[in-house]
């Protein structure tokens, strides 16, 4: 973070809770990419103090503020200016500092969801889509539809009255009648009269820790859906993408309307600076609010040997921009020989511990973001397993007896398999593991039959790094 001093100004975030919110990790990582000397702070305020926070910030020179639920409604009498946009949407999340010292409104959350949408090659026009909910998130998301050219757009929730009155502010904004509100439990309604639509996700269903729950369960629904983004991103799969993605529809979380309406928001604040997140700074802080949500500071490989930890490790790395950790080679460094070496001079028990050691650093807090591959029998302790869960995510890359022998066959360096018959050394070796492997791990991915650049997606995918 950027050093403060008597110079530094200061942004933030108000709403009710703001406890779990991940804007400061946007904002005070972009003024660091940027060298800009300032700070975000989120403010927890209470209804009754509304009117005062927004008054106070002006006495304290706050450069702008964020407007998170419930008060982006809540908060425009006490402005002095509106965008357009933002007040035919009737609520505001951004407020920036204008020329005669008050506060003007803008609504980023449109054109946040916008732009992720862009970035997952999501288009709307002539689209059909079904918006879930009527709440707060509802209203631009349903704007946006409209206005990006949907040829339909349903809002579904239980209570109707609150639908129609969000289809009705849009329709009138808009001068349109292409969204039409329906009670929930009229969905089947949506399936007779059309094959194909986008489902958009509006509510706090399947929010952690209600991760069992979706609006519609029914698998029927979801077969009529091509594309499927939820808004919560806690979890980052929620029951509604689970259901979407096994009926085969494309997926997405609502972590890049988050990053997005942020990018929005910080280029507002600084218009008079002419800054410009390029999609390249934008992808860094994603990465991060990825294993920030996922809640692992480390994705770490373990298997057998040749499962493909090596390879898979260098390229997972590349593609997130993180450090690449291989413990075998940590160890082989600190005591100057190699695997085989340790092994002939202090048996195997010794290079036991050395690895356990090393897993006692790796715990640390500096070890944060980085990609470890494992030496194929770390996980074998349960000690270990217990130091590896706290160190991250682990994915265990399995495959056949059958390719690991191929694939370390004319491998010299591996003191384990030399004798007669490596193959039934491999199985035998396999099968005394495969219960601390699968312990340890969040994920199984199996390698067999895959490139590398397969397996690393399928990481990606399934620990929702996308």
């Amino acid at each position: 973070m950027n050093y403060t001093d008597g110079h530094t100004r200061i942004c933030g975030l108000i709403g009710n809770p703001v406890k779990h919110t991940l804007s400061p990790l946007i904002h005070n990582s972009l003024s660091d990419m940027f060298g800009i000397n300032m700070v975000y702070v989120p403010f927890e305020v209470k209804e009754s103090d509304v009117k005062a926070a927004i008054k106070g910030a002006l006495a304290l020179d706050i450069k702008g503020l964020n407007v998170t639920v419930p008060y982006k409604s809540e908060v425009i009498p006490y402005l002095d200016d509106i965008d357009p946009l933002a007040k035919s949407i009737g609520a505001v999340n951004t407020l920036v500092r204008t020329a005669n010292g008050g506060f003007k409104g803008y609504n980023t959350d449109v054109t946040g969801l916008y732009h992720a949408m862009q970035d997952e090659g999501i288009d709307l026009s002539g689209e059909v889509v079904v918006i879930l909910g009527a709440g707060g998130v509802a209203r631009p998301t349903a704007f946006l539809c409209a206005d990006k050219g949907a040829k339909k757009v349903y809002i579904l929730n239980r209570t109707f009255e609150k639908a129609e009155a969000v289809a009705e502010e849009v329709n009138t904004a808009l001068n349109t009648d292409v969204v039409t509100p329906m009670k929930l439990e009229d969905y089947k309604r949506v399936l007779m009269a059309h094959d194909k639509f986008i489902a958009l996700q509006c509510t706090s269903v399947g929010l952690f820790p209600d991760v069992n729950s979706a609006v519609i369960e029914d698998k029927e629904f979801y077969k009529h859906v091509s594309c499927a983004l939820d808004e919560v991103y806690r979890p980052l799969e929620t029951k509604f993408m689970k259901l979407a993605k096994e009926a085969g529809a494309r997926n997405f979380s609502g972590l890049k309307m988050l990053l997005y309406q942020g990018i929005d928001a910080y280029e507002l604040w600084h218009a008079d600076d002419k800054i410009k997140v390029t999609k390249e700074q934008a992808d860094v802080i994603y990465r991060s609010l990825m294993l920030d949500v996922v809640g692992a500071s480390n994705i770490i490989l373990e298997g057998f040997m040749g499962s493909g930890k090596s390879a898979v490790s260098a390229l997972l790395a590349d593609e997130l921009s993180m450090e690449l950790v291989d413990t075998d080679e940590i160890i082989e460094e600190t005591e100057g020989c190699t695997i085989n070496e340790i092994f002939e001079k202090e048996g195997e028990k010794a290079f036991r511990d050395m690895e356990t050691d090393l897993l006692e650093a790796i715990t640390g807090d500096h070890w944060r973001e980085f990609v470890i591959s494992l030496g194929g029998g770390m996980p074998v302790r349960e000690e270990n397993r217990r130091l590896l869960r706290k160190a991250g995510k682990i994915v265990f890359l399995k495959a056949s007896p059958e390719t690991i022998y191929e694939r370390v066959k004319d491998d010299d360096s591996r003191p384990l398999l030399r004798c007669e018959d490596p193959l039934s050394k491999i199985k035998e070796l396999m099968a005394s593991r495969m219960e601390a492997y699968e312990d340890a791990a969040d994920i199984v991915v199996d390698t067999d039959n895959k490139t590398i650049e397969e397996v690393v997606g399928e990481i990606v995918d399934r620990l929702g790094i996308r």
